[in-house]
C-alpha cells in the first residue's frame, strides 16, 4: 500500500475503534447491581471489534511514522507499538477472563469486575498493566511525532498529557479493589474514564489523518 493509502486505513479503523468506544463505555454504569450477562457480553463483543480496529490503527500509524523518522528513530518506533499491541493482547486476555465468570456463572447476574477468582486475576490487567503499557506507547509516539513532524505538533503534546495521566494511575493497585472508587485497582476511573483518554487520542488523530 502507497502512504495516501495507509493514511486512508489508518484514519477509518482508528474513527471506528474510537467511536465504537463511544458507544462501548457507557455500557458499564447502566447497572448499580451485578449487571446481567447480556451487558457484560455485549461490552465485550463491542471491545473485540475495538481491538481489531485498534491493531490496523496502529499497523498503520507504525508506518507512516517509521516513513517519516527513518532509521535514527526505529528503536523508538518499535518501543512504542511493542508496547500498544501488548496493551491490546492484554485487553483480550481480561475480557477471556471477564466472559468465563459469565460464562461459569449460568445466566444469573454477575459482576465480573469483582466476583470470582477469574475477576481478581483481571483486575491488573485493566487497571495498572493497561495504564503503564498505555503511557509508554503515548509518551514514545510522542517524542517521535515531535522529532519528525510526522503529525502536528498538538498530537506530540496530547500525547505525553494523556501519558502522564495513565502513569498516575499505576499506582492505584495500592487503593484496594472497590469499582466504585475513583482511584482503586479496579475503580472506574482506573479502568474506564482514564483507559478511553487514549481513544479520544487516537479519535483527533484519525480526523486529521482524513485531512
Amino acid at each position: 500500500m502507497n502512504q495516501p493509502q495507509v493514511r486512508r486505513a489508518t484514519c477509518l479503523f482508528g474513527l471506528a475503534a474510537a467511536l465504537l468506544t463511544l458507544v462501548e463505555v457507557p455500557l458499564y454504569f447502566l447497572h448499580s447491581g451485578a449487571p446481567p450477562a447480556s451487558n457484560v457480553l455485549t461490552r465485550i463483543l463491542l471491545s473485540l471489534f475495538v481491538c481489531a480496529s485498534l491493531l490496523v490503527f496502529l499497523s498503520g500509524l507504525r508506518q507512516l511514522l517509521r516513513q517519516a523518522s527513518g532509521p535514527a528513530y526505529e528503536w523508538l518506533v518499535t518501543v512504542a507499538f511493542a508496547a500498544a499491541f501488548l496493551y491490546v493482547g492484554v485487553t483480550l486476555v481480561a475480557h477471556a477472563l471477564q466472559a468465563g465468570v459469565v460464562f461459569g456463572a449460568d445466566g444469573t447476574p454477575v459482576d465480573p469486575t469483582t466476583e470470582g477468582p477469574l475477576a481478581d486475576a483481571a483486575t491488573l490487567l485493566y487497571g495498572s498493566v493497561g495504564r503503564v503499557l498505555t503511557a509508554l506507547f503515548l509518551a514514545a509516539v510522542g517524542h517521535l511525532v515531535l522529532r519528525t513532524a510526522a503529525l502536528p505538533r498538538w498530537a506530540g503534546f496530547s500525547a505525553y498529557v494523556v501519558a502522564a495521566v495513565n502513569l498516575a494511575f499505576v499506582p492505584s493497585l495500592f487503593f484496594g479493589t472497590d469499582p466504585a472508587d475513583f482511584y482503586s485497582a479496579v475503580g472506574w476511573g482506573t479502568t474506564a474514564v482514564i483507559a478511553s483518554l487514549q481513544m479520544y487520542w487516537v479519535l483527533a488523530v484519525s480526523v486529521r489523518l482524513r485531512a
